[in-house]
C-alpha cells in the first residue's frame, strides 16, 4: 500500500501547497515564484506518467512541493496556527467544491477546453511555436499575467457559480488588488484539480481519521 499512499501525500501537498499560497497572497501579498509556478503548471499536466510528474517529476518534486509538504508536515505534527486554520479551512473547502464538480461533466469539458486554449497562450508567451507544441514549456509560461487572468476568469465562470464557494480571508489591501485576485482564483483551481488527483488515486474523506499514521511514513520517504 505505501505506493497507494506515496501517491495520495504528493496529491495531498499539492492542495495544501495551493491552499498555502492562497493565504500568503490574501495575507501578504507575496508568495515563493517556485511553489506558484509548480502549483498553477499541475493545471497543464493532463496525460503524466507518474503521479509526480504532474509536480515537475521525481527528483524535483521534494522542492517543487516543499511549502506543501512543509504545510502537511505541521498538520500531522499538530502545530496551531490561524495560518494554519485557514490553509486547512481552504484545503477541505476544495475538496468539497471538487466533489461538487465531480457531479456536472458538462462543467469539467468546459474546463478541459479552456485550459487547452490557455495551454496555447502559455505557449506562445514561452517563445514556443505550434509546431514545437510537443517541447517542454518553461514553468514562468503558465504564470505569465494573462494566463492567471485567464485562469481566475475560469474560475468565477465555472466553480465560482456553485452555491458552496470558498471564502478567503486576509488583508483588504491584497484581496482587492485585481492581479492578487486572479492568483488566489488559479491557486483555487489548482487546489481542486489537486483534490480530484487525490481522488483518483484512492483519497477518501474517510482517511482523515487515520490522517498522521498514513500520511507520516510517505512524508519521510518524499521529503528524503
Amino acid at each position: 500500500m505505501s505506493r497507494e499512499h506515496d501517491e495520495q501525500v504528493i496529491a495531498l501537498a499539492g492542495l495544501f501547497q495551493a491552499a498555502s499560497l492562497v493565504d500568503q497572497i490574501a495575507r501578504r501579498g507575496l508568495v515563493p515564484q517556485n511553489s506558484f509556478e509548480t502549483s498553477i503548471a499541475s493545471l497543464f499536466v493532463t496525460n503524466p506518467e507518474l503521479t509526480e510528474d504532474i509536480y515537475g517529476g521525481v527528483t524535483d518534486l521534494p522542492y517543487n512541493l516543499s511549502a506543501g509538504l512543509r504545510t502537511l508536515q505541521d498538520v500531522v505534527d499538530k502545530k496551531r496556527s490561524e495560518n494554519n486554520a485557514n490553509v486547512m479551512r481552504y484545503a477541505l473547502s476544495a475538496i468539497h467544491l471538487e466533489r461538487k464538480l465531480n457531479d456536472r461533466p458538462d462543467m469539467l469539458e468546459l474546463i478541459g477546453k479552456r485550459l487547452d486554449e490557455l495551454n496555447r497562450k502559455a505557449r506562445y508567451f514561452g517563445d514556443h511555436s505550434e509546431e514545437a507544441s510537443d517541447a517542454p514549456l518553461p514553468l514562468s509560461a503558465y504564470t505569465h499575467a494573462n494566463v492567471i487572468a485567464g485562469l481566475g476568469g475560469l474560475y468565477q465562470e465555472t466553480l465560482s457559480t456553485f452555491s458552496f464557494r470558498i471564502q478567503v480571508s486576509g488583508d483588504p489591501r491584497n484581496l482587492q488588488n485585481s492581479e492578487n485576485a486572479a492568483k488566489i482564483r488559479a491557486l483555487l483551481l489548482a487546489a481542486v484539480r489537486a483534490a480530484m488527483l487525490w481522488r483518483q488515486v484512492g483519497g477518501k474523506r474517510w482517511h482523515f481519521i487515520f490522517f498522521k499514521s498514513r500520511v507520516r511514513p510517505s512524508l519521510k520517504r518524499i521529503q528524503r
